[in-house]
């Protein structure tokens, strides 16, 4: 018998061999992501889910699994949203290709095609009504941090009170870098203060979290972007607050590489990597000298 359909000449003998159910496989492959892979934590749990929704369509061994398997759990996804499908195709490549050694039957898969679109980054007018919009403290406490740090949805939500230095307005996360994202150092200014302080003023609990609200559909945190759309018509997310503080410091004069560092990007140029300064005091008057105001 041969060592399964996924095999290739002169590599290494396919994994899923040693797999009778998934339950041992999903336990191997969330090692296998965090340790080998040196992915973050929210990076592995969205490779779990998308092998889980996966074998969950399937009922038959592991070293089975065919390409027309796969051909059929990717065409539930081929009408929908190109990212949509290139996120799944991605997540799929590495169970298959990276973990399972069965490249075999995944490398003939394409990532859709997709269009450059341009960037429409809503103006300090628009942000300002829906700002206005907000009702609760913690609502706009998150809509200004998200303003003012560039820091990613998941990043905000995982804060702790610990990670940040209310004195000197600056967010130093210890646990938010990964192989492909970094956690530089970011700021927030005057006007996220007092919104911060204000809503951690109506707080009664002794979380260490910074931000104690759920997320998904029908979650509150999602409730306050439908919320704001309905009542303004713009339609804002911690995303689009993410490119508005990006355009927004560059129309202010902050070089590029220093932009990237407070978004935790990792500097791509001799110059970025190698002399400039990163230290928090440099960061910390670049971030005020530029002066970012959302509400004014």
């Amino acid at each position: 018998m041969g060592p399964g359909p996924g095999f290739e000449p002169g590599r290494q003998a396919p994994q899923n061999l040693k797999y009778k159910g998934k339950e041992n496989l999903l336990s191997d492959y969330r090692d296998f992501l965090k340790i080998d892979m040196q992915l973050h934590d929210l990076t592995v749990q969205g490779h779990l889910m998308v092998a889980k929704r996966f074998l969950s369509t399937l009922n038959k061994p592991i070293a089975s699994i065919t390409r027309d398997d796969i051909r059929g759990y990717l065409a539930l996804y081929r009408d929908k949203n190109p990212n949509t499908y290139a996120n799944q195709l991605k997540s799929l490549r590495v169970l298959f290709r990276d973990f399972l050694n069965m490249n075999g039957i995944i490398e003939t898969f394409r990532f859709p095609a997709r269009q450059q679109a341009f960037k429409m980054v809503p103006n300090k007018e628009q942000l300002q009504a829906f700002y206005n919009a907000l009702e609760k403290p913690i609502e706009k406490a998150l809509f200004l941090i998200y303003a003012t740090s560039g820091l990613r949805k998941r990043e905000v939500l995982s804060l702790k009170i610990e990670d940040v230095d209310f004195a000197k307005r600056m967010i130093a996360p210890n646990n938010m870098q990964s192989r492909t994202k970094r956690r530089w150092i970011s700021f927030f200014n005057e006007e996220a203060h007092q919104a911060l302080k204000e809503y951690l003023a109506t707080r009664n609990d002794d979380s260490p979290k910074l931000f104690r609200i759920g997320t998904g559909g029908g979650h509150h945190f999602d409730k306050i972007w439908k919320k704001g759309y309905e009542k303004t018509g713009i339609r804002i997310t911690p995303q689009v607050l993410r490119e508005w503080f990006c355009s927004e410091m560059a129309r202010l004069k902050v070089p590029d590489r220093y932009v990237d560092a407070f978004c935790g990007r990792v500097p791509k140029s001799i110059l970025a990597k190698h002399y400039s300064d990163y230290s928090p005091e440099n960061l910390k008057q670049i971030y005020d000298n530029a002066g970012l105001r959302v509400l004014s």
